[in-house]
């Protein structure tokens, strides 16, 4: 039992070097035959395996400082890595051209589908509503075929897409009504539980895979905002150039470019974020810091406000929603915190603020849900107020529970990894609520 204990946490700690990829696996190898190697002399001088181990640990120093010193000795491999072709990985056996070309053939697949939908003719509502269904399908199919997933995940991955196609166009929606925007919604939340489904190769039961996709997710989302902010520049500069000159571009525009770059850019993105992970640190957990001080002061002035107010009762539908946003935006903030940190470090600073963050934001949900049942009293149910109560519900019992965990974590009566694997396991309950939602929400109001 203590060699299996042993080797689980030496299994943690090389999972979390990994994660800084400046390290390379050779390198991660060395190193764990370092700590090995040191293990084994302090427990022939008495210690007990988890003892030595972390002594082993300390003494190696942290590993963000192992990643700087590597950089900065191997900074001359770093930086052609950091060439547009991707540098081979361990998660891919593909040939690095060839997984460009593929990425570019998806791209173009995905534009192309948009185009079709277009030249269909296909209603405004119709078409809007059926947009993730055109376009997340090539993203799976990129990670589907870059993992090398079994035929079984692979008819997994097509029964939540084909499933969503077939809601969203035989449901009777009333088109001045609220679930076909409610459903339009949700639809990319539950087919990006597909994607993940892909990205983690089918391991969706493993806790670290999870975790891997949270990363993901938010550095794509990076990526694909500077790459939109980057196409809007050259956009906006080519009309310029091309209306000084006479020419009307802005059709071309419209009909063209922004279909194959906005479906394009979904999947370049996925690709630039599997890319550039072997090389460089993730910028969402980063970023974090930045955020987290901000949204605290934000939530704290909110309270004030509503504590001045008075009236919880005669809050606006509009701030409402808008409260839903932010507390949405925590929780992300949460997960890539979580995600960034190092499990056996000790509570520090930061720690704390997440746990003001987390607290901070369960006050605002309190709220929020007696705003939302002050309003279904007085004015009954709506497709809408349903949704945002179970929203509101969902992340309530995350962020009460987060903050329990992190409490102890903070006190020193339990370990990071509790917090971890609160945030992976739970992952699935916002999937499964968006699939109620798609599912039950329309027919319950008659689709209206």
């Amino acid at each position: 039992m203590a060699d299996a204990a042993l080797e689980s946490q030496i299994g943690q700690w090389r999972g979390y070097v990994e994660r800084h990829r400046v390290i390379s696996s050779a390198d991660v190898d060395e190193m764990e035959d370092h700590l090995r190697d040191r293990i084994s002399d302090l427990a022939a001088a008495g210690l007990a395996d988890d003892e030595a181990f972390l002594v082993a640990v300390k003494r190696m120093g942290s590993v963000d400082a192992i990643s700087r010193e590597f950089a900065r000795e191997h900074s001359e491999r770093l930086w052609k890595q950091l060439v547009l072709v991707q540098a081979e990985t361990g998660t891919s056996t593909h040939p690095p051209r060839r997984e460009l070309f593929v990425v570019l053939a998806l791209a173009l697949c995905a534009g192309a589908t948009l185009e079709l939908a277009r030249w269909a003719e296909l209603d405004d509502n119709v078409f809007a509503r059926n947009v993730s269904v055109f376009i997340l399908p090539f993203l799976a199919g990129y990670f589907a075929w870059k993992r090398r997933v079994s035929a079984r995940v692979a008819a997994a991955l097509a029964v939540p897409f084909a499933g969503a196609a077939l809601v969203l166009n035989l449901f009777p929606f009333d088109p001045e009504g609220s679930t076909e925007i409610i459903a339009a919604i949700h639809v990319p939340v539950v087919l990006w539980f597909a994607v993940g489904l892909a990205y983690v190769g089918g391991e969706w039961r493993s806790d670290r895979r999870r975790m891997d996709f949270i990363r993901f997710t938010g550095e794509w989302v990076v990526y694909l905002t500077l790459l939109a902010l980057g196409g809007g520049v050259l956009i906006g500069l080519t009309v310029g150039a091309f209306t000084s000159l006479g020419t009307d571009m802005e059709w071309v525009i419209e009909d063209w470019v922004l279909p194959f770059g906005a479906a394009g850019a979904v999947i370049v993105a996925a690709w630039l974020v599997e890319a550039k992970q072997s090389v460089v640190e993730n910028i969402a957990p980063v970023l974090t810091r930045v955020f987290t001080p901000i949204t605290i002061v934000m939530l704290l002035v909110l309270l004030a406000a509503f504590a001045v107010d008075g009236n919880v009762g005669d809050v606006d539908r509009n701030l409402l929603i808008l409260m839903d946003l932010i507390l949405v935006v925590v929780l992300g903030l949460v997960l890539y915190a979580t995600s960034a940190r190092d499990p056996l470090a000790p509570p520090d600073l930061f720690d704390r603020l997440q746990l003001v963050l987390v607290v901070s934001a369960l006050a605002v949900d309190l709220m929020m849900l007696a705003a939302m049942l002050t309003r279904i009293a007085e004015f009954g149910f709506t497709p809408n107020k349903v949704v945002a109560l179970g929203l509101n519900l969902v992340l309530l019992v995350n962020l009460v529970w987060s903050a329990r965990l992190l409490l102890g974590f903070v006190r020193g009566r339990s370990g990071f990894e509790a917090t971890e694997r609160w945030q992976t396991r739970y992952l699935p309950v916002f999937g499964a609520w968006a699939v109620l939602v798609v599912l039950l929400v329309p027919p319950l109001f008659d689709f209206v």
